[in-house]
């Protein structure tokens, strides 16, 4: 059964850059018109809606000279800078039209790497809903340099989802949802009606990137259903071009692919945790620290780390691992890198019962090969 979003309730649409702008480079005027149209729909019907918006770099390029998008980080930048406020505008006169006010929302990493920048974000995106506004978000791609270089915004659109409590994500793109293996190199892969857990095997038949104007692809769609899933929130991937596809996907109806959630969903400040923030480094654990914070709960002591890489301040995330399965969770670290390869194995008095990252601080990843 498909997740239903009812009226009070809230959707996140994510839209592509390929699924906004055309050959020309400039954002198409019906696309625009068709998503504005759909999620005023949406909002007619009592139901909250967030759009993250893909496209700022992809609507600047042409206003600057550029044919195809530039590697070099300044360029970026300066389309970013000059695409945003042309693909808010296009967004605000749509939406002024149909008698809402759009609400732009930029963002970075930095703001869910903060705990308090994190509660902030939240706060606004809260209170802009109950204005009755469209909140319209997107990477601040004119400062953050990782962002537009690793970041991407479907993992921004499933940490929004849970920021706003979302019942559903949404994640338009150019394909109809993920296929059983790559379509480019096995054309007659059938799509993926459900899927009840994300699985290594999946992710590989997602491929890699997808067009040569946007950062993502099907393998970012499905990183992204996995930080959304995990949180409690259904995922729909879905081609933008299918008729009434945001309509069918907010009913429950079968279009694309469904990931379903978790079936016990963390709380928001674990999954701040987990993925609101890069891992600095990894702790690798013996068997039995393992089994002690898998299967009972329990804090990760000083005693049972056996290995430290990376390098990493108290209070940073960490993953954890085991030489066997690799990565099996993450936590925020008491300890420096420097001060935990010190100290680690021991079992002087004082030291082996000290929390390396205490069980309130720590969340265990469904796929152990993670990393």
């Amino acid at each position: 059964m498909r997740a239903e979003v009812r009226p009070g309730e809230t959707v996140v649409v994510k839209v592509g850059s390929t699924s906004l702008v055309g050959a020309s480079g400039e954002p198409e005027h019906d696309r625009l018109e068709k998503l504005v149209s759909d999620l005023a729909d949406l909002r007619g019907g009592g139901i909250n809606v967030v759009l993250v918006s893909s496209g700022a770099i992809a609507a600047g390029l042409h206003p600057l000279g550029f044919r195809s998008r530039p590697n070099d980080i300044p360029s970026l930048q300066a389309a970013a800078a000059v695409g945003q406020g042309r693909l808010f505008n296009s967004y605000s006169r749509l939406l002024a039209d149909r008698d809402l006010t759009a609400a732009q929302v930029l963002l970075t990493r930095y703001d869910f790497m903060h705990r308090q920048q994190y509660l902030n974000a939240r706060n606004t995106l809260e209170k802009l809903l109950a204005f009755g506004t469209i909140p319209i978000v997107n990477e601040n791609d004119t400062i953050a340099v990782d962002e537009i270089r690793f970041g991407d915004n479907d993992r921004l659109a499933a940490l929004v989802a849970n920021l706003v409590r979302a019942k559903l994500l949404l994640l338009l793109t150019d394909a109809k949802g993920l296929h059983s293996a790559d379509p480019r190199t096995d054309p007659d892969a059938p799509v993926i009606d459900e899927v009840e857990r994300i699985t290594p095997e999946l992710e590989r038949a997602a491929g890699g990137r997808g067009s040569d104007i946007s950062s993502g692809g099907m393998a970012s769609k499905v990183a992204a259903a996995w930080v959304a899933t995990f949180s409690g929130v259904g995922v729909v991937v879905a081609a933008a071009f299918e008729p009434d596809v945001v309509a069918r996907a907010t009913r429950g109806e079968r279009t694309g692919t469904y990931f379903h959630p978790h079936p016990r969903p963390i709380s928001a400040r674990r999954l701040w945790i987990a993925f609101g923030q890069p891992p600095r480094g990894t702790v690798v654990v013996d068997e039995g620290a393992k089994r002690a914070v898998v299967t009972d709960n329990r804090s990760l002591l000083a005693v049972g780390v056996v290995d430290v890489i990376g390098t990493f301040q108290p209070g940073e995330t960490v993953d954890l691992a085991s030489r066997d399965d690799g990565v099996f969770a993450r936590g925020l670290v008491r300890f420096s890198s420097e001060e935990l390869d010190s100290v680690k194995g021991r079992r002087t008095r004082g030291v082996a019962g000290r929390e390396v990252i205490h069980r309130d601080h720590l969340i265990v990843l469904e796929d152990p090969d993670r990393g």
